[in-house]
């Protein structure tokens, strides 16, 4: 008799988040969004919409991944679906944000090259960068978070 029973995904909690894919992405995810908040704040803010934007971005970002990060170490998921399918929620949000302040931070980058002083210019490209880094790293979060919550 064939059996109908399917194989259940698993949502890691303790030390299991440091080791499971794609929750190992949560560290590089703070590092890389902490960098761009960091780099950001060190730099005159002569356009304030787009930096304002890109600094909303990084700090919701960080505060929300960290915040994620404690409730699956703490198990307060009880693996259910349901926490699977709002983390592939959140990655593709948190994606899409870094997405469009990625862009709008290399747009004012670009235009103001030559209006700064060479370190505050340094700063921005370094700070668009790590940006581009944040995006792709939560961007492949969200196509593991997706591939996990079908497995429920």
């Amino acid at each position: 008799m064939a059996s109908n029973t399917a194989t259940m995904g698993n949502l890691p909690s303790g030390v299991g988040i440091c080791t499971t894919i794609p929750d190992i992405l949560y560290l590089p995810e703070l590092i890389f969004g902490g960098l761009v908040w960091i780099l950001v704040a060190c730099t005159l803010v002569v356009p304030q919409n787009p930096q304002g934007w890109v600094m909303f971005v990084s700090v919701f970002c960080f505060v929300m991944t960290f915040i994620w990060m404690v409730v699956f170490a703490c198990g307060g998921h009880s693996n259910k679906g349901t926490w699977a399918a709002a983390d592939f929620v959140y990655h593709g949000i948190a994606a899409f944000f870094y997405l469009s302040a990625s862009v709008s931070l290399a747009k004012v980058t670009l235009d103001i090259r030559n209006d700064k002083p060479f370190q505050n210019y340094q700063l921005d490209i370094s700070a668009v960068v790590f940006s581009y880094v944040a995006t792709l790293l939560y961007f492949v979060h969200t196509i593991l978070s997706a591939i996990r919550w079908k497995s429920f």
